[in-house]
């Protein structure tokens, strides 16, 4: 089989629907008689709820019913635990989960009351402010120290503490690698809030038809097949009666898989007692309390080395935030705690976490999922051991690297699809030598940033490690269709939201089945078209739906070229399969189009014989025995203005190995797309809560995001590791871009400042001016 289009920078078959205004996304929804929800919120972030008063909100002229909690009866419960923590020795897990809405107590600020439904969102609004709410407020828990104090308020009283989950996990004797140590150096991270905000924030709408028993629901969620199946058990309805469509979704980046969202879970219900169409669209303030954060960690972490400056080993003691629940159990700080080991030899390691309630929202997966702190402290920990042993930087990374005949390289820790830690593949030392070799680092170090300093000019360059775990389970299926006309269907039951499915999926099929990349039609998101499947997250989406789809193809290519064998009456082997028909080697003119074949297929009269089956179609799963592992290297160089300590990045790099590349144009954007975000956590994005858990930067005016002005122009390069754990050899890369950033700029910022001479550190993200500027006053520079 020749490949025309696999591995190649296709252009994206989705685009002209996207850029002329074709795509269908969820405020495109239009349906007659279509009814729309607003939400009171709370205002305070911790308090009783003594009485909800909406009778003046029901009198109101377009107003057609308000809810609160007492009116769900018993269809108000608790979401479920959506992911179960591993099986950890000695973990202790306390699971509390969101409600559709607060019924006796508030626990964060944005936490839904009550909810109105009217003709309009402007006449929905404005009954809001005729609601009454009485309530008695509570002590705030907002730091995480404080939370798990003993005099600390509870955010869940019956628990008796804030401790949502504590879990240690060990290799190797860390206290031994101590005794031995030449250096052990020991300091306090902080890694702070931040939101994802997406171009298009949530929205669900929801249609009940009740002559015809079935529910359907747009949704701007990643996981649509979930939603189906646990909003069908909760409305007493079958999974055949709930369709779920995830259209054209702007962004995701992870809090869209957060299933059983309040809106996602009572607009469905209303919808069947009125019997008309509901929409929802969550608005720019909205985000900022109603969809979940990320981040919020505290490490007080320490590295043992010797002499060399080789790793001995490491112990770190966290905290993190979890917000008022903890729906994904364990996946934020497990991905920390697993990721801190970096693509580094460690002998011995003692992690310990605890996730801590607060009065802050739910913190779940964000584009990185926790991966970002654990490399933040790692990389950190070797840029100040580099200093301490007078090692370059670089220089200590290298010579701490897992070597390639190492692989698969087992670490002896849970990871958060339940199986031991374990690196399959990898050759990093390459990726280290590509990213020095594309930033210039030895000419950096020793012209050019001498020159610079002389002309006055504060430059300084970091360079920064990770690894990545891709493509976890279950499993994802795909149905591939040669239709009459020739042309291919493919459907998956993951969703989209702009990773360019439409066309690296349509990659995979069109080599296999000899046609053009814009004759193969994907469907995604959508319940009906594929019944099962997990979604898409965890830089998941090509390593599992892609292999299901190769798989899926291979079959309906060996269907296809048997029943052409027949029809020529030769060998399966004599045929080629190439634009769009079966034809004989040698003979180019003796050929079947496949729409014919299709049509062959599918014969109209006479019985199908033993064997075999109507149709050019096959539906395939693939499940990975474990997650595989990406990794990279990132590298940049900025200069830092003394006086007002804006920074400017001059070049930054990007080399990884995410195995076997499926478009590299498409790659290219996701990596962009990363280091945008990962740029925004470093230096700009944070938001600040007050003691009293109220935000004090809840619009786009004061959470500051990158802008094209602020992301520099990269020099991506890429290295090939196939991944043995799957036929492809596909890994993951959605997260690769956003993961090291915060370490890579901090370093870069100690180098152009001199920071390292004035003994000042830079142990935070994010990296403001501001706090720029008063780290330096604090440390007397």
């Amino acid at each position: 089989m020749t490949t025309r289009f696999f591995g190649a920078p296709i252009k994206r078959n989705e685009d002209k629907k996207l850029l002329t205004g074709q795509a269908l996304f969820i405020d495109d929804v239009e349906l007659p008689g279509m009814l729309h929800a607003a939400f009171l919120r709370s205002q305070v972030a911790h308090a009783r709820i003594k009485r909800i008063d909406a009778s003046r909100a029901r009198e109101r002229a377009g107003v057609v019913a308000v809810y609160t909690a007492y009116d769900f009866g018993a269809y108000w419960q608790p979401g479920p635990l959506l992911v179960i923590p591993p099986p950890i020795a000695g973990i202790v897990f306390n699971a509390r989960t969101q409600v559709p809405l607060a019924k006796d107590k508030v626990r964060h600020v944005g936490e839904p009351l009550a909810i109105v439904i009217a003709e309009s969102r402007y006449i929905a609004e404005d009954a809001l402010d005729e609601i009454v709410v009485d309530l008695e407020e509570l002590p705030v828990v907002v730091d995480l120290e404080a939370a798990l104090q003993r005099t600390s308020a509870a955010v869940h009283e019956d628990l008796g503490s804030n401790v949502a989950s504590h879990v240690r996990q060990t290799k190797g004797d860390y206290r031994s690698a101590t005794a031995r140590a030449a250096l052990v150096l020991k300091r306090r991270f902080r890694y702070e809030h931040g939101i994802s905000s997406p171009i298009e924030t949530r929205g669900v709408v929801a249609q009940w038809n009740a002559r015809g028993g079935q529910m359907t629901i747009w949704d701007t969620t990643q996981a649509p097949v979930f939603i189906r199946n646990g909003l069908a058990a909760m409305l007493g309805l079958g999974e055949r009666q709930v369709r779920v469509i995830a259209p054209f979704v702007g962004g995701g980046f992870g809090p869209k898989i957060m299933m059983f969202y309040p809106e996602e879970v009572t607009l469905p219900w209303i919808s069947m007692r009125l019997n008309r169409p509901i929409k929802w669209i969550e608005d720019r303030l909205e985000h900022f309390f109603a969809t979940t954060h990320e981040r919020g960690q505290i490490h007080d972490a320490e590295i043992a080395l010797d002499k060399n400056g080789r790793i001995l080993g490491i112990k770190d003691l966290f905290l993190h935030d979890t917000g008022a629940y903890n729906p994904y159990g364990l996946t934020v700080p497990i991905n920390s705690q697993c990721t801190l080991l970096g693509p580094y030899v460690v002998p011995a390691y003692d992690s310990t976490f605890t996730s801590v309630f607060t009065n802050l929202p739910i913190v779940t997966p964000y584009r990185g999922a926790g991966r970002q702190h654990g490399v933040f402290v790692i990389e950190r920990l070797l840029d100040l051991a580099a200093r301490e042993l007078d090692i370059d930087p670089a220089e200590i990374r290298r010579r701490n690297l897992i070597p390639p005949d190492a692989f698969p390289y087992e670490q002896e820790i849970i990871y958060q699809d339940f199986h031991p830690l374990s690196y399959d593949s990898g050759n990093y030392e390459p990726v280290l030598d590509k990213a020095l070799a594309a930033i210039g680092y030895a000419e950096f170090v020793r012209h050019e940033q001498p020159r610079s300093r002389a002309e006055g000019r504060c430059v300084g360059i970091g360079v920064a490690c990770y690894v990545e775990g891709t493509g976890i389970g279950p499993y994802e299926g795909a149905k591939v269709q040669i239709q009459t006309n020739g042309k291919v269907s493919v459907v998956t039951g993951i969703g989209t939201q702009g990773q360019g499915h439409f066309t690296s999926f349509a990659q995979i099929v069109a080599d296999q089945l000899g046609v053009d990349v814009t004759d193969v039609d994907i469907v995604t998101g959508d319940t009906d078209q594929f019944y099962w499947g997990a979604g898409t997250f965890a830089s998941r989406g090509a390593v599992v739906a892609g292999n299901a789809i190769s798989a899926a193809s291979q079959a309906v290519r060996q269907k296809a070229l048997k029943l052409a064998a027949e029809s020529f009456e030769c060998a399966e082997e004599d045929l080629v399969v190439a634009d769009g028909k079966v034809s004989i080697t040698g003979i180019p003119e003796k050929f079947i189009r496949l729409g014919e074949l299709a049509q062959r297929a599918n014969p109209m009269r006479g019985a199908v014989r033993p064997g075999t089956e109507p149709g050019l179609e096959s539906t395939q799963y693939f499940g990975p025995p474990s997650s595989s592992t990406a990794n990279g290297v990132h590298a940049t160089i900025v200069e830092v203005d003394p006086l007002t300590f804006e920074l400017k990045i001059l070049k930054y790099v990007v080399v990884h190995d995410c195995g076997t590349v499926i478009n590299p144009m498409i790659l290219e954007g996701q990596i962009h797309g990363g280091v945008a975000q990962g740029i925004g956590n470093a230096f700009y994005e944070k938001l600040a809560f007050d003691d009293q858990g109220q935000l004090q930067n809840a619009t786009l005016a004061d959470y500051l995001l990158p802008t094209a002005l602020e992301v520099p122009r990269m020099t991506l390069d890429h290295t090939v590791t196939p991944s043995p754990l799957n036929p492809l050899g596909i890994k993951g890369a959605g997260e690769a871009g956003a993961i090291p950033v915060g370490p890579v700029i901090a370093q870069a910022i100690e180098n152009a400042l001199g920071l390292t001479q004035k003994k000042i550190e830079l142990l935070e993200i994010p990296l403001s001016p501001s706090r720029l500027f008063e780290l330096m006053k604090e440390g007397g520079a």
